[in-house]
């Protein structure tokens, strides 16, 4: 019998296995062993380069690694998009005045920074394109692993989808102000023609993200520099343009100091609930790095690199973004925040720089609201082939299909499509069931993460093994623990409506419907029909394969470990 033989017989036994069945580590990641313990067998320090660790989380590398580690910033800092996202949010921002929208983005950027150093910790340590249900598998107790692993991955799925979504819809609110502007405010904008711009973006974004990984790496740099400009000639042209038609800048105590609340809530949760919510959506989808592990180089550390670099650039420029547009603005809000243009932002450069400027500016905004889907939708595609590869969606058999010599996953794009034309439909309603699509992202996105942040901690403390990015036993805990209470907060925060009375359906907040309900659904569908199906993650290498890519060396340490557990 050869060595390699042997190393089979001795990885095939479960030892937990009462009925005498064998089950290869490569399609378990952790076994049981007899003190009733997890063992988890993946560590990112001592793999040898990025298959071999691929292979021991286990899975065989089937995407290109494309991605740079700054091609890996590029996705998550061109998803977050900042001017064209702050424009986005800017009207709700500024329902509790220049202060709700300065200190709100400040606090909050504080706070979503430990988010993604929470998630970089187990992104370093296991990095995978559907890093949060194999997180959550990994690290809960064995009779809740499977159940609740899929309750993430379909809430993760969601959380993106409906990304997907809010980032259309802003496109095409940017495009249609970009013609009210045009038409001097002679063209109605209605839900119909909202629907058609989101449509008809998102069907774009389909084809450009079906297109070859190499030209989706390359998309990243490109949309980094065109964010950039936008940003710049923001900062240049719109201080002159204040300066010379408005005569002058608001002094500090009116950029810094100035509340105003037009709601019916107190002032304190008003700030809360307007000043946290254009940094929480802004700032996020940054979990977009985690989905690339597989086609990022040196992804134990480039992803990481990617989170907290996207999340500290963006809370910086969009702090300094935002004070630049309060020392810009008509001190009247109202007039702002009830623009005819239906977009505030496109009212604070009308004002200063009249309407070629204006229409200029929000075409901009516009084409690199457009480069922020398609990279999301990247995004949301690799996640839903990772879900669907482990069994976990319907049609699984065809959604996980890679064309190789393309190397994407064509047929999750297509689903991710679908999928995003079908929760869009919201747009047709009303204003505030479009709304539900910012809420919904936010919500299932913190419940994804905190969850595995919480396990990673408690139940699953004793077999996570640290990648190269780690802050050790006492900070890496403690800003867990800091960032899953920040985001307990916010989900309960983003299921209020915007009024405390007189809600009805025009003004109710619908994300505390879809959210839960489909969390609901989920664990319905597979508790009737998917639980047949989806086991956990599973692997899809052999166990020759799985010896080859990891190497003999590492194996005699799984081997001796599992050895002393014995």
């Amino acid at each position: 019998m050869s060595k390699k033989d042997n190393y089979i017989i001795n990885i095939d036994t479960n030892p937990d296995d009462s009925a005498g069945n064998v089950e290869p580590i490569t399609s378990i990641r952790t076994v049981r062993s007899k003190t009733g313990e997890d063992v988890n067998y993946i560590n990112a320090n001592t793999a040898h380069g990025d298959e071999a660790l691929l292979a021991e989380i286990g899975y065989k590398q089937e995407l290109k690694r494309q991605f740079s580690t700054f091609q890996v910033f590029g996705i998550a800092f061109s998803i977050m998009g900042l001017l064209p996202s702050i424009a986005t949010v800017l009207g709700g921002g500024l329902t509790g005045g220049p202060v709700t929208l300065i200190w709100g983005w400040f606090i909050t950027g504080g706070c979503i920074l430990t988010i993604g150093i929470s998630l970089a910790q187990s992104a370093s340590a296991c990095p995978t394109a559907g890093g949060l249900f194999y997180w959550t598998y990994l690290y809960t107790p064995p009779k809740y692993k499977v159940v609740l692993s899929f309750i993430i991955g379909w809430a993760n799925s969601l959380a993106l989808i409906a990304g997907v979504c809010s980032i259309a819809y802003g496109f095409a609110e940017e495009v249609l102000a970009a013609v009210v502007i045009q038409k001097d405010g002679d063209f109605e904008i209605t839900n119909g023609k909202t629907y058609g711009v989101f449509v008809g973006g998102v069907v774009v974004m389909v084809i450009l993200t079906a297109v070859a990984s190499t030209a989706i790496s390359r998309l990243q740099t490109f949309s980094i520099i065109c964010n950039c400009f936008i940003i710049v000639l923001l900062f240049i042209a719109l201080p002159i343009g204040t300066k010379i038609n408005r005569g002058g800048f608001n002094d500090g105590k009116f950029i810094f100091g100035t509340f105003e609340n037009f709601s019916d809530w107190n002032n304190g949760w008003q700030f809360c609930l307007e000043g946290f919510m254009p940094a929480c959506w802004t700032i996020g989808a940054f979990d977009s790095c985690v989905h690339q592990s597989e086609e990022a180089k040196d992804a134990s550390k480039a992803v990481p690199v990617g989170i907290i670099g996207s999340i500290t650039a963006c809370w910086v420029i969009g702090w300094l973004i935002c004070i630049c547009l309060m020392a810009c603005i008509d001190p009247d809000l109202e007039r702002i925040i009830d623009s005819e243009y239906g977009f505030a932002l496109a009212q604070i450069i009308y004002d200063s720089l009249g309407k070629n400027w204006a229409i200029a500016f929000m075409s901009l905004i516009a084409f690199c609201q457009f480069l922020m889907g398609a990279s999301i939708m990247t995004a949301v595609s690799r996640q839903v082939y990772a879900f669907a590869r482990d069994n976990g969606l319907i049609f699984s058999k065809y959604i996980k299909m890679v064309k190789t010599n393309i190397s994407v996953p064509f047929n999750a794009v297509l689903a991710c499509g679908f999928g995003s034309l079908a929760l869009g439909l919201l747009c047709l309603i009303d204003t505030a069931a479009a709304n539900a699509l910012f809420s919904l992202l936010i919500a299932c996105n913190y419940f994804s993460w905190a969850v595995t942040s919480s396990l990673r901690n408690t139940c699953g403390k004793h077999i996570f093994k640290p990648g190269p990015f780690y802050l050790g036993k006492f900070w890496g805990p403690a800003v867990d623990w800091f960032s899953v209470l920040f985001q307990c907060f916010i989900i309960i925060l983003v299921m209020f409506p915007s009024m405390q009375h007189g809600v009805t359906k025009d003004t109710m907040n619908y994300a505390c419907v879809i959210g839960p309900g489909v969390c609901i659904l989920a664990w319905v569908y597979y508790i009737t029909y998917q639980k047949k199906y989806y086991k956990g993650p599973i692997s899809n290498l052999s166990d020759d394969e799985y010896i080859d890519k990891v190497g003999t060396d590492v194996i005699d340490e799984i081997l001796s470990v599992n050895a002393k557990e014995q």
